[in-house]
């Protein structure tokens, strides 16, 4: 019985924390619904070029990247429950303010310089939302849940973006259906930023109702708060003296009280910076931003593109539940290599059609191709790892880099399409083609297995001698 409650326990907690991953996946794709509206709105009608299109779509990213910089400093702080519903609030304001950007200061209907740089001011609020909300939402997930089912539980977080993306997919088509362009235009786009409000809503009040984690209280010498949530969680007093002992020890390693970011070695950093990188290097967002876009010149109408982007958000979903299956059978690693391949096969079948001026039901299919395997691997996986690798003692600060890593490649991959397909389309893809093979050599080489392993146990891979000596000859009382 007592199993059965720290299961229900430890899935609502997870559920809670993965809504952030469910925002965070509304708020970075409620774009691809309405960036034809702001171009035609913003960029058309001010006489601007396609970089600041480009930089328009992108403008949440650099949010993304400020959000990632605070993000070590502000859970170390205020923990990482508090964080989250800063990141809720965050949410709450961008959604309203984005679809209504005229508010207070100007007046509705007519664009202007002010206008165009409140709005992506208001949707770099919603991108710190976001930047908070990637890293710390997997690190809630990691620090709440026991070994034999983390890797499950963090990637429900993704499966949880993915929801959002296909939500507001939905929503976004939902809202054209049937209506002029004229009117997506001019109003429609507004309803598709103004939607995420409701999510953030729930996401806020829901976080009212979880702990924070076991890790960040025993850091702050909460000890006894902890214990009641390791308890909770493992179903046995037994179990949690010995995940606090763990935890306890490796806190108080390396010997110094303050570790610094490298105490664990150079090579712990590069692997999670290389991770993050790689999962936007290999050119989803390109796919998932652009999508309408790219349907479109495919010759498709603008409610047919809408569609073909909902079915890009399913293929999302069922591959993330696939990943969610086989991530504690098969492990990160072999899931990651297979994604690699797969990606690249899909990544250089959309350059090849694109070459030869092609792209109709082959280039989709492709597509598809490319983003089941991304969701088999870099899509969940990458958070998974990232949420594991870090040593207890450096893992908020070492998780704010890894974020920053990931959405400033984001930023500079998605900015950089719209000049690039200017270029060559074909030229664009293969170059996300060679990121999945250079991925593969990176995973291949340098990243470690972690499946079924504890946190605390994951953290010896780094620093062996030292660390797994402290653990095995030190003792602490509770």
């Amino acid at each position: 019985m007592k199993m059965k409650q720290s299961t229900r326990f430890i899935i609502f907690l997870s559920v809670v924390a993965a809504l952030g991953g469910l925002l965070f996946g509304y708020d970075t794709a409620v774009i691809s619904g309405a960036e034809q509206s702001l171009q035609v709105y913003f960029i058309d009608n001010l006489g601007l070029s396609t970089i600041f299109h480009g930089l328009t779509v992108s403008s949440a990213l650099i949010g993304c990247v400020i959000g990632g910089l605070i993000s070590g400093v502000l859970s170390n702080g205020i923990g990482r429950r508090n964080s989250l519903l800063v990141a809720a609030v965050l949410f709450f304001i961008s959604a309203v303010l984005s679809g209504y950007p005229e508010f207070l200061f100007f007046t509705k209907g007519e664009p202007t310089i002010g206008l165009f740089i409140m709005f992506n001011i208001y949707r770099i609020i919603g991108g710190i939302g976001v930047g908070l909300a990637s890293g710390l939402g997997p690190l809630y997930i990691s620090e709440t849940s026991p070994a034999n089912i983390r890797g499950k539980l963090v990637t429900l977080n993704n499966l949880a973006i993915i929801f959002g993306m296909l939500a507001v997919y939905f929503v976004n088509w939902r809202i054209a259906a049937g209506q002029s362009l004229s009117w997506i235009h001019d109003i429609g786009w507004r309803y598709m930023f103004a939607s995420e409000a409701i999510p953030a809503i729930l996401f806020f009040g829901l976080l009212f109702l979880v702990p924070e984690t076991p890790r960040y209280l025993i850091s702050k010498n909460k000890d006894k708060e902890a214990m009641k949530i390791l308890t909770k969680v493992n179903g046995s007093e037994k179990v949690a003296k010995e995940i606090y002992q763990e935890i306890k020890q490796t806190l108080d390693t390396p010997n110094s009280p303050k570790a610094g970011i490298f105490s664990y070695g150079k090579m712990v950093i590069i692997v999670g910076v290389l991770l993050a990188a790689a999962q936007q290097f290999v050119g989803i967002n390109v796919i998932l931003y652009y999508a309408p876009r790219i349907f479109a010149n495919m010759g498709a109408s603008a409610d047919s593109s809408m569609l073909q982007t909902i079915l890009i958000g399913v293929v999302n979903f069922i591959f993330v539940l696939i990943a969610l299956i086989l991530v504690e059978k098969w492990g990160r690693k072999p899931l990651l290599l297979l994604g690699s391949v797969g990606m690249a096969v899909g990544m250089f079948g959309v350059a090849t059609l694109s070459f030869v001026d092609s792209m109709g039901l082959g280039a989709l299919l492709f597509i598809l191709v490319y983003v089941a395997f991304y969701n088999l691997s870099f899509g969940p996986l990458v958070w998974v790892l990232a949420a594991e690798i870090f040593p207890n003692k450096i893992r908020s600060q070492v998780m704010a880099i890894t974020v920053v890593a990931n959405w400033g490649s984001n930023l500079l991959i998605s900015a950089t399409f719209p000049s690039l397909l200017e270029i060559s389309a074909g030229m664009a893809y293969s170059f996300y083609g060679v990121m999945c093979i250079l991925s593969f050599i990176f995973v291949w080489k340098l990243v470690p297995e972690t499946k079924g392993q504890t946190l605390e146990e994951i953290e010896t891979h780094w620093k062996p001698k030292e660390v797994a000596s402290n653990l095995s000859q030190r003792k602490i009382d509770l």
